[in-house]
């Protein structure tokens, strides 16, 4: 990336300064100036020298350079903002769930922000009955199938390794095999037949096998 860029989404000295970088909007901001959101490349799936990595059964995060895919890149970038403007709430939905994130830092939306609530959204709440019984019988095999698969894979950050699998589903396990973070994306369309409305602040979550 060029020195514009960097210089643009840095989380140094500078982002962490109200009056150089802005203010932090807030959710009424954002409704009354109705302001245009540039979501941060790396977010979007467009940087051209980092590819994110993000498993939302473990939570781990890192990535790739497309043009050096045999090497590992650590995720140094998570503290830059998720958007610019910086706002206090971004609001995720995915076209795989029925559920709604919210991740909110006063301070603003940070890449790690975003990756963390994520993760403790979709690992730390479980699959109601209710929600469950809506999948036709195909899919809630293929949801228990991917449970028992999580709670292996996922062993070195929880209890549930060499247990039975469980009655009871996590909100990942719903994801079946398509588990990874494929970007970020504005589809206003989509955002009003889900939530009635759009938003600055709306993002689609794009998830990948």
């Amino acid at each position: 990336m060029g020195d514009s860029t960097v210089s643009k989404w840095s989380a140094g000295v500078g982002y962490r300064c109200a009056q150089i970088d802005g203010p932090v909007l807030s959710q009424t901001d954002l409704y009354l100036l109705n302001t245009e959101l540039q979501l941060h490349p790396i977010m979007a799936g467009a940087s051209h020298g980092f590819h994110l990595m993000f498993n939302l059964v473990t939570g781990s995060t890192g990535g790739f350079n497309p043009n050096d895919r045999d090497r590992d890149v650590p995720f140094s970038a998570k503290d830059e903002p998720a958007t610019l403007p910086r706002v206090q709430d971004l609001i995720i939905i995915s076209e795989s769930s029925p559920w709604c994130t919210v991740v909110h830092n006063e301070r603003g939306v940070t890449m790690g922000d975003v990756c963390s609530t994520i993760w403790k959204e979709y690992t730390e709440n479980y699959v109601t009955d209710a929600e469950f019984n809506v999948l036709p019988p195909r899919l809630q095999e293929q949801v228990k199938r991917a449970a028992t698969h999580n709670n292996a894979s996922g062993a070195a950050w929880n209890m549930y390794y060499n247990t039975p699998a469980p009655n009871r589903y996590k909100r990942v396990d719903w994801l079946r095999d398509k588990y990874y973070f494929d970007g970020l994306s504005k589809k206003d369309n989509y955002s009003i037949q889900r939530l009635g409305f759009k938003a600055p602040n709306i993002f689609v979550l794009n998830l990948t096998s």
